[in-house]
């Protein structure tokens, strides 16, 4: 520091010393200087050598919700059938005081970022040559709509609509996947729509828009064939037994036990194997059932529960039969009872769908999830992981993400090492 002019001394020899340290010391700070500007010129270096990734894109726009916590509410809502109200009350409870709007609104933002996924899912499930196909009802919320005292909105029947494609007890090597739509009411231009480009067997119940699938085309060959469900027809036989006791229904049912017995036998074999066991076993039993419903008509009330279960096989005879003639074909319509059954339980816990809008939402959400659950998959743990890396991830390369094709963090963490 320098001293002010009044403390310099008189003596010469002693001036000369002061400025020469003074010298010194200013040639020490404009060294340190030059070591400082040095070494911030090297980090500047450094710093720009580095390559740090950009955060990723987060699932939901100006949001607070992370992948896992969107998850789990998909998943409690669409596989655990938990309302969003209910949901927010457990978060609250738990410190999370979340508005139910905003759950909502997390809901939607997540399923629309999950959409191109669904929708992949969906096209690779109905280009199958075999198809499992129900539907159930949903209420839906209706703006055009008015109870009888105006002040509140009232509700019309939707649908959700489920495919199946389930090749497994037969050892077929596509992977399984259920495929939902929604459907503001059940006009038969919905279904012909989704399987407007679908050719081969359709397992569906006796929905009288369907009979329009399976009209032969412009070649005189129908681009659908039929197959009809036993365990359905085991039901109206079983409603009528126990509600009667009925001897008859009784005999029905042990007669269609008789097949489901074979079916045990030949679960998970070829399609070859499965069409010659039935062909030596299963085809006599099916013939003697059709004579045996012939000649009981006659005998019961034309009008009554048991005859109308008998004509509605007899009916239908060529799709009952056409399991006995593809071992790819499965004798009922079960796998696609068991998807659409989710659905009817979650009905009863949210009760509607707010929009048309909720109800797509409902129908992709249960595609993504159903289909995980097919692939052995955690859904929770699946969604998870595909809202961290959808956003980011290449649209070409999307089918990745699919449940079949998708590993869990730990593997890909174990293979990039």
């Amino acid at each position: 520091m320098p001293l002010p002019l009044d403390a310099l001394p008189d003596d010469a020899v002693a001036l000369k010393a002061i400025i020469l340290a003074q010298r010194e010391e200013v040639t020490r700070m404009k060294a340190s200087v030059r070591a400082y500007e040095a070494l911030v010129q090297a980090l500047k270096i450094r710093i720009a050598r580095l390559q740090q990734p950009p955060a990723p894109t987060r699932p939901v726009q100006r949001g607070m919700a992370g992948p896992g916590l969107l998850a789990h509410i998909l998943v409690s809502k669409f596989d655990d059938h938990l309302p969003l109200y209910r949901q927010g009350e457990i978060l609250a409870r738990l410190g999370a005081d979340i508005p139910r709007s905003t759950l909502i609104d997390w809901c939607g933002q997540a399923v629309s970022t999950l959409r191109p996924l669904s929708a992949l899912i969906k096209a690779e499930i109905m280009c199958s040559d075999r198809l499992h196909v129900d539907d159930t009802p949903i209420k839906v919320l209706d703006p055009s709509r008015r109870t009888a005292d105006g002040k509140s909105r009232g509700v019309k029947e939707g649908r959700i609509w489920v495919y199946v494609r389930d090749d497994r007890p037969w050892g077929g090597s596509d992977p399984p996947g259920a495929a939902y739509y929604f459907s503001p009411d059940r006009k038969g231009e919905h279904p012909q729509a989704h399987l407007a480009d679908f050719k081969g067997v359709l397992q569906a119940d006796a929905y009288g828009w369907f009979k329009k699938l399976y009209e032969a085309g412009t070649d005189e060959a129908p681009r659908i064939r039929e197959a009809a469900c036993w365990a359905h027809l085991r039901r109206d036989f079983h409603d009528v037994w126990k509600m009667t006791g009925s001897p008859i229904a009784r005999e029905a049912l042990d007669r269609i036990g008789a097949l489901y017995d074979i079916e045990r036998d030949i679960a998970a074999q070829s399609a070859e194997v499965r069409r010659r066991v039935r062909q030596e076993h299963s085809k006599p039993r099916v013939e003697a059932f059709r004579a045996w419903c012939e000649s009981q008509l006659p005998r019961i009330p034309g009008k009554g529960d048991l005859a109308k279960a008998m004509r509605y096989a007899l009916n239908r005879w060529h799709a009952f039969t056409l399991f006995l003639e593809d071992g790819r074909v499965a004798i009922d319509n079960n796998a696609a009872e068991r998807a659409i059954r989710p659905v009817a339980i979650g009905r009863k816990n949210y009760l509607f769908a707010g929009s048309d809008a909720g109800g797509d939402i409902i129908a992709d959400a249960m595609t993504i999830i159903e289909t995980a659950k097919f692939a052995g998959l955690d859904p929770q743990a699946y969604l998870a992981d595909v809202l961290t890396r959808i956003n980011d991830h290449p649209a070409r390369r999307l089918d990745e993400l699919t449940p079949w094709n998708c590993r869990p963090p730990s593997e890909q963490r174990s293979r990039a090492a």
